[in-house]
């Protein structure tokens, strides 16, 4: 199952590209993982899952598979470095990173099923829709969930916790990364851990809404 991914880790190690067509079979499970860990990295870090991917097919000889390989145009790799750093520095700001994670609802979601269904490129259109699907979801998943964490995290008046989730999130992105590639069932283990664990947020920042816009209105004073 892990064999194009396997092929990703020997990249690091010099070996040989990503999934080298001329040697390696097509593993279309392999590649339904990578799809997976694109969707769910699209959905918590998307310029620096998209700067990555591109910086290592066009530095490092990373052969891309189906069409991923776009994402090594210097215009792709110019704009996705320029928002990389943009959006490190906003999700430190409490006042910023609420609105930044609001408009990219409508950017994360649709970039983590292009990217997912991209994977896909060479296996035919049923496939490409499969996973368009399945990135998307997952990218939903992982966005809601962070979206809805870091807004009541924001209502805390100090910065520091934050400042703090927001490393912790890089670290996760770099964790799953490292994952995604040299351990990949080991990913997909995390991968269904950490969206019943999304889920259980998202159920319980909904409810807590609800209870809020519930809540009956005060009575004026001396009434």
């Amino acid at each position: 199952m892990d064999i194009a991914l396997q092929e990703l880790a020997a990249v690091a190690e010099g070996v040989k590209p990503l999934l080298d067509w001329r040697g390696v079979p097509v593993d279309l499970a392999s590649l339904a993982a990578l799809a997976a860990g694109l969707g769910w990295a699209s959905g918590l870090r998307l310029y620096a899952l998209v700067f990555v991917l591109g910086a290592l097919a066009r530095f490092a000889g990373v052969q891309l598979p189906g069409g991923l390989g776009v994402l090594a145009h210097p215009l792709v790799l110019g704009i996705s470095g320029l928002l990389l750093l943009v959006e490190f520095f906003a999700d430190k700001l409490p006042w910023l990173d609420s609105a930044w994670d609001a408009v990219h609802t409508f950017i994360r979601i649709p970039a983590g099923a292009a990217l997912a269904a991209a994977v896909m490129g060479d296996q035919g259109g049923a496939l490409q829709v499969a996973m368009g699907l399945v990135g998307g979801t997952l990218a939903a998943g992982t966005h809601l969930a962070k979206a809805g964490a870091r807004a009541a995290i924001n209502t805390s008046p100090e910065p520091v916790s934050n400042v703090a989730t927001s490393l912790g999130e890089d670290v996760l992105f770099a964790g799953g990364m490292w994952a995604l590639v040299h351990q990949p069932l080991l990913f997909l283990a995390g991968l269904a851990v950490f969206f019943i664990l999304a889920l259980l947020l998202i159920v319980a920042l909904w409810k807590f809404i609800k209870r809020v816009f519930r809540r009956p209105p005060r009575p004026l004073a001396g009434t």
